[in-house]
């Protein structure tokens, strides 16, 4: 439990360790501002595309085997990661690095499952599980900005090394194979084809940065990837073992969560990166300073996790939500104040407890809902197309926000503001759009939710486990050992 957990906490790690360190690896490898967001996307549009598909091949072909086989693919990605000597080769590793996460990651909640055989110890284990994840993600900028500050840009990718060793040579000796028995078909072409639609949208996004909306480099990647994206939605209506069954999107609650963790996702991770860029390159704060500067985010995220035990169960998920995601528009607001001088204290602080505090009461409401109408046996599928929701997410608004700060900021130089002025403007404009987002996504919440019941956070982890690891039982009825492989 204690290795698997180890892993897991540097997958959450690595997903915002990245930020901080962004500014400094711009200006090592020669990266554009909108290539820059490529070392995040290439990460997690991987990830993303791949992540049901992966939870499929471990369960066919063993979890313990794909769990370090991911392990291994990871560990190789983050060495080139941090030996990386152009922009170009520093981003094919992000992918490979998403890819192995992909394929380790589900296994590794099926392990966790089967370690435990006492429902409540699996739903304790899984909760823990669940708590390194955050820990991880919340940790991860603080750390980055220690390594960046004391060490090099390059050890923030190095330091997962030791980890897959020590993980890679011990596990295989202490946890048993299992896998699901009978041969199953996995839709490769229902990845790829999700995958490569959504990086050539995100490589039009950000070309548009540069070039006309008119030209071929906006038009061709654009195109390209809604076609890719119409051909995967086809697929699934036509193969025989689609990655995600369409009886899936027949609830519409379901539905509408996983638009809504789009929203909540997109503008969070458009607010983040961009306000990390603001503080070292308009406030020039050195990496450590801005790595402590996003601590209290963490903590009143945990806040806002603890505050929504209390507020779903008597307010409901819908009334909740709305809550939530109104009081993030608030935050973002507040964050879109920012001015070439502004103080942290008055101005940042304000708005990112606020931002935080609300998505931390977000998280527990949206995979609550986003398993709305499943039995146990659909938990993990539900659970895993919420947590690609929320990938794919924060990888279209990045790619969105990215290209509006930095055409705000053009426009702005050619009409001869000073560059510095520009830019503050060009981030400001961001968030507020940041805001916009999140307000379509309270919207949603309020138009479309149906009024759900509030299921705890760990029986949920623990039906989406018990789904995933339930393939490896006799007891289980053909359809629900088809439905669990596909968790």
């Amino acid at each position: 439990m204690l290795l698997l957990a180890l892993v897991q906490f540097m997958f959450a790690l690595d997903g915002t360790i990245v930020n901080v360190a962004l500014p400094t690896i711009k200006h090592a490898l020669n990266f554009s501002t909108s290539g820059l967001a490529w070392v995040v996307n290439g990460y997690t549009l991987v990830a993303a595309g791949f992540l049901i598909v992966g939870g499929r091949v471990a369960d066919m072909f063993g979890r313990r085997r794909m769990f370090v086989a991911g392990t291994i693919l990871f560990a190789a990605a983050s060495a080139a990661s941090g030996l990386a000597q152009s922009s170009g080769m520093l981003v094919g590793a992000r992918f490979a690095q998403g890819l192995g996460e992909a394929l380790a990651s589900p296994a590794a909640l099926s392990l966790v499952a089967l370690l435990f055989n006492d429902p409540k110890e699996r739903a304790q284990a899984i909760g823990g599980f669940g708590g390194v994840t955050i820990l991880g993600a919340t940790l991860g900028v603080v750390i980055s900005g220690f390594i960046v500050d004391q060490l090099s840009w390059r050890w923030i990718f190095l330091v997962n090394l030791p980890v897959a060793a020590i993980v890679i040579f011990v596990l295989p000796r202490m946890v048993k194979e299992s896998k699901m028995p009978g041969k199953q078909r996995i839709d490769i072409v229902g990845a790829l084809l999700v995958t490569g639609g959504l990086t050539l949208l995100v490589d039009g996004l950000l070309n548009s940065s540069n070039h006309g909306w008119g030209t071929g480099a906006v038009i061709a990647p654009l195109a390209g990837g809604i076609a890719l994206l119409i051909a995967f939605a086809i697929s699934q209506l036509t193969v025989r073992q689609p990655l995600i069954p369409p009886r899936f999107f027949k609830d519409r609650t379901r539905v509408s969560a996983n638009f809504a963790t789009i929203f909540m996702s997109g503008a969070f991770l458009g607010m983040f990166f961009t306000l990390t860029l603001y503080m070292q390159d308009v406030l020039h704060y050195s990496p450590l300073k801005t790595g402590l500067a996003w601590g209290p985010f963490g903590l009143a995220l945990l806040a806002g996790i603890l505050a929504s035990t209390k507020i779903f169960p008597k307010f409901g998920v819908k009334r909740g939500l709305t809550f939530s995601y109104t009081l993030a528009t608030v935050g973002l607001l507040l964050l879109g104040r920012i001015g070439p001088h502004a103080d942290y204290l008055g101005v940042l602080l304000p708005g990112m407890l606020v931002m935080a505090f609300s998505q931390g009461i977000s998280f527990p409401g949206l995979l609550n809902s986003a398993l709305h109408g499943l039995d146990r046996s659909d938990a993990g599928l539900g659970s895993a197309v919420q947590n690609t929701s929320l990938q794919i997410g924060g990888s279209l608004g990045l790619a969105i926000l990215v290209t509006i700060a930095l055409r705000d900021t053009a426009s702005k130089i050619a009409h001869h503001v000073t560059p510095l002025i520009a830019s503050t403007d060009g981030y400001s404009l961001a968030v507020k759009i940041s805001a916009a987002i999140m307000f379509l996504g309270a919207i949603t919440v309020a138009a479309l939710f149906e009024n759900v019941e509030f299921i705890p956070p760990d029986q949920i982890a623990l039906d989406a486990a018990e789904a995933s690891a339930g393939a490896n039982t006799t007891t289980r009825t053909t359809s629900n050992l088809e439905a669990a492989a596909t968790a």
